[in-house]
C-alpha cells in the first residue's frame, strides 16, 4: 500500500476466519480514510489455507503483520513499532467478542491511540496539563467505593509529607468535582478552622450541596479544597461537562505544593496528572474492575485501593482473585486490600447515638460494634441511607430518636439537609465522621501509607522530568 501521510497513521485488527482475500480487499476499501502501516494477526484459521501464513503475510495482506500469541501483547508491541493514530479493528466474532474488544479498546485508549470498527469509535480522553506543580488524581471504578475517604486519607498524607516544604501557601489542594458541585469553582479553607454542621447547615439552605465533595474533605481533614461541577461520564471517564480545568487554574492560584486531583464515581479528572491512585471495590462484579473499560482505569494508574475487601461483602476468594487479574495485567503496581471504619471527629465516649452513613445495610453491624469498641458510644439507631431521601426520612420517623443525645454522620447525599436539619430542629449535636482505611492480609500495616508516599516521590520526578 502507498503510504498516506496526510491520513490518520493506523493499525488494522485482523483475522483467519474471514479469507485474506477479504481482508486485503477491506484494507485497500478503508485506504482513503485510514493510512493502514501495519497490522495484527489475532487467530482464527478456518479460512487459512496452507501451514505458512507468517511465511507469506505481507504479501497476501499488503501490509507488514504482527502475530499474537496474546492480542493485549501484540497490540502493544504494534503500537510501540508503528506509533499509529489509530486501531482499526476488522475482526468480528468468534475472534473478537464483547469482553476482547473492550480489552483492546482499553490497551489502545490506554496508550493514547482510538480504536475503532464499523460501529464504534473510543477517543482516548485529551487531558491537558494545567497543574502547574505536581498532581496526583484519586480516580474509581464506580460510585461508593470510597474514593473520597481516599482522596481524603491521601491528602492528609501528602500534609505531613510536605510539611516544612518551602513556599507560603496551603501545601496541598485538593480540586474534587461531583454532580451537585458549584457551578463557578469555589475555595474552601478547610484549614482555617473546623467546619461545623452549623456552617453547612447555613450553606445548604442558601441552596448549595453541602455535602459536596470538597466540602467532606475540608471538613475531614483539614485541608484547602477547590470545589467544581460535572455532568455525564463516558465509559472511558471523561465527563462530558465541567469545570475542572477552571478549578485546578484557581488552585494554581493558592500557591500550593501539590495538588490532588479527585474523580467523581467512576469518572476522572479531565486533566493530566502526574501520578494516579486507583480505588477499586472488591464487591463489585469481576468485569466491572478488570474488564470493560474498568481494564483502561487500571492500566493508567500507579497503584490501586481494593475496599470492601471483607465479608459479607467480598469473600477472601474474590478478593484474590481480583488480586490475581490485577497483578497478570500490570505485575508490579501495588495492590493494597482494605476496609473501611467510622471515625468520628469529637469525643463521644458514653454518648447514646444515631450513626448515618452511605455503607450496604450488611455491613451496619461491623461498623455500629467498631464505634461502640473503639469509641465508647452506644449505637441506638443505625441507618446506611443517606444516599436515599425517602427511606432516610422513613428510618428519622421510625426511630426512637428521643433517647440519642447525639448525631453521627458522614458527609454525604442527604446528611445536611436532612439528618442534620432534623438533628438541629430536635436540638442534638451532629458529629461528623470519616471513614479510615484499614489494610487487610495480604497487605501489611502501614503499606497504604508507604504506597501513597511512593506516589508522591512519583508525581514529583514524572513533574520534574
Amino acid at each position: 500500500m502507498c503510504p498516506l501521510p496526510h491520513l490518520p497513521r493506523s493499525i488494522a485488527l485482523i483475522d483467519g476466519e474471514h479469507y485474506p482475500d477479504v481482508v486485503a480487499q477491506a484494507l485497500r476499501h478503508v485506504a482513503h480514510r485510514y493510512n493502514v502501516v501495519g497490522a495484527v494477526f489475532l487467530g482464527g484459521t478456518e479460512k487459512i489455507k496452507g501451514p505458512a501464513l507468517e511465511e507469506q503475510a505481507e504479501r497476501l495482506y499488503g501490509v507488514p503483520v504482527v502475530f499474537a500469541a496474546y492480542a493485549a501483547e501484540a497490540l502493544q508491541a504494534a503500537i510501540r513499532r508503528w506509533q499509529p493514530d489509530c486501531v482499526v479493528d476488522l475482526s468480528d466474532e468468534p475472534v473478537l467478542g464483547y469482553a476482547q474488544r473492550f480489552r483492546l479498546a482499553s490497551y489502545a485508549l490506554a496508550a493514547g491511540v482510538a480504536y475503532l470498527g464499523s460501529d464504534f469509535h473510543f477517543n482516548p480522553p485529551q487531558l491537558e496539563r494545567v497543574a502547574r506543580v505536581p498532581s496526583l488524581s484519586v480516580i474509581g471504578t464506580a460510585k461508593r467505593v470510597g474514593k473520597t475517604a481516599l482522596s481524603g486519607f491521601t491528602a492528609r498524607k501528602v500534609q505531613a509529607l510536605l510539611s516544612g516544604s518551602a513556599g507560603t501557601g496551603p501545601g496541598v489542594v485538593v480540586v474534587a468535582m461531583g454532580r451537585g458541585g458549584p457551578g463557578v469553582p469555589e475555595v474552601v479553607d478547610g484549614l482555617a478552622g473546623p467546619l461545623g454542621s452549623e456552617q453547612l447547615l447555613s450553606w445548604s439552605r442558601q441552596g448549595r450541596h453541602a455535602a459536596s465533595d470538597h466540602f467532606e474533605d475540608a471538613a475531614l481533614s483539614r485541608v484547602t479544597t477547590v470545589g467544581c461541577r460535572r455532568c455525564g461520564g463516558g465509559l472511558a471517564g471523561e465527563p462530558f461537562v465541567s469545570n475542572v480545568r477552571a478549578g485546578v487554574e484557581k488552585a494554581n492560584t493558592l500557591d500550593p505544593a501539590m495538588l490532588i486531583l479527585e474523580g467523581s464515581g467512576a469518572t476522572i479528572p479531565p486533566v493530566a496528572s502526574d501520578a494516579r491512585l486507583c480505588v477499586a471495590g472488591a464487591h463489585q462484579p469481576l468485569d466491572y474492575v478488570v474488564g470493560y473499560m474498568g481494564t483502561y482505569r487500571l492500566l493508567i494508574s500507579d497503584a490501586v485501593v481494593l475496599a470492601m475487601a471483607e465479608e459479607p461483602l467480598a469473600s477472601r476468594e474474590e478478593v484474590e482473585r481480583l488480586l490475581d487479574h490485577i497483578a497478570q495485567m500490570k505485575p508490579r503496581m501495588p495492590v493494597v486490600p482494605v476496609v473501611f471504619r467510622p471515625r468520628p471527629l469529637e469525643a463521644v465516649e458514653g454518648r447514646t447515638v444515631a450513626f448515618f452513613c452511605t455503607a450496604p445495610e450488611v455491613q451496619l453491624p461491623v461498623l455500629t460494634r467498631h464505634l461502640e469498641d473503639h469509641y465508647g458510644c452506644c449505637v441506638r439507631v443505625a441507618s446506611g441511607n443517606l444516599a436515599d431521601r425517602a427511606r432516610l426520612r422513613a428510618d428519622l420517623a421510625a426511630a426512637d430518636m428521643d433517647e440519642v443525645d447525639a448525631v453521627l454522620t458522614e458527609i454525604k447525599a442527604a446528611a445536611i439537609d436532612v439528618v442534620a436539619e432534623d438533628a438541629d430542629r430536635r436540638g442534638l449535636p451532629v458529629v461528623f465522621v470519616d471513614n479510615d482505611p484499614v489494610e487487610v492480609a495480604p497487605a501489611a500495616p502501614g503499606e497504604l501509607a508507604a504506597t501513597i508516599e511512593g506516589l508522591v516521590g512519583l508525581a514529583r520526578e514524572r513533574f520534574g522530568s
